[in-house]
């Protein structure tokens, strides 16, 4: 599960609460006995990583089975992670973008003990769902990673070599729409779902 800060930054750096989390557990709504703090005094067993602003979207890769996740920066600095367990990923002591008022947050891009994402966009795209995609209308996209920008209105597509992001292309700017989520259909093909007042479910199919 993916929790945000909220706009309260500095409650993504607490481990007593979930707030700026990604949270791990099982179906029942136990705690993993492998979750990197079960059994800590000073935070939450169900904390898996913290550090994050606003995840937007979660999804298994299916060639690592980890998950990977994407969160929205302020102005600037949209991140794709792939958290591992215990690890701190820094907002709002690290970050790639801005605050509203163009003044900076925190302490720079890097500092020792905090992660860095795989992959950042600056200026932001405004990520929202994503999905990998594992079927066969679009044999050529077999393993990319899709992901909805609603600030772009786009559809981008990532190309992926291991846990690295090699290729960034950027789809169906002429419909001028708000892309919410994207989802891989059981045919292979890819569904979208646009943002507006006027939105619609689109289906991808291949060019003829």
């Amino acid at each position: 599960m993916t929790l945000g800060e909220r706009f309260q930054r500095d409650r993504a750096q607490r481990p007593d609460e979930h707030l700026g989390k990604l949270i791990r557990i099982n179906p029942d709504g136990s705690v993993p006995k492998d979750n990197p703090f079960a059994g800590s005094s000073s935070a939450r067993p169900e904390i898996w990583s913290l550090g994050h602003r606003n995840m937007q979207g979660a999804a298994i890769n299916p060639a690592s089975g980890r998950l990977w996740t994407h969160e929205h920066g302020a102005r600037g600095g949209d991140e794709i992670n792939i958290p591992e367990a215990g690890k701190n990923y820094g907002w709002p002591i690290i970050t790639y973008g801005r605050d509203y008022t163009m003044l900076p947050i925190g302490e720079g891009t890097a500092k020792p003990g905090l992660e860095q994402p795989i992959y950042y966009w600056d200026p932001s795209i405004a990520p929202s769902g994503m999905a990998f995609y594992t079927g066969d209308a679009f044999p050529a996209w077999r393993g990319d990673l899709f992901v909805g920008a609603l600030a772009e209105q786009v559809l981008v597509r990532l190309e992926i070599d291991g846990s690295k992001i090699t290729h960034e292309e950027r789809l169906l700017r002429e419909l001028g729409e708000r892309i919410r989520d994207v989802r891989q259909g059981p045919e292979g093909r890819l569904w979208l779902l646009t943002d507006s007042p006027e939105g619609r479910v689109l289906r991808l199919e291949p060019a003829t």
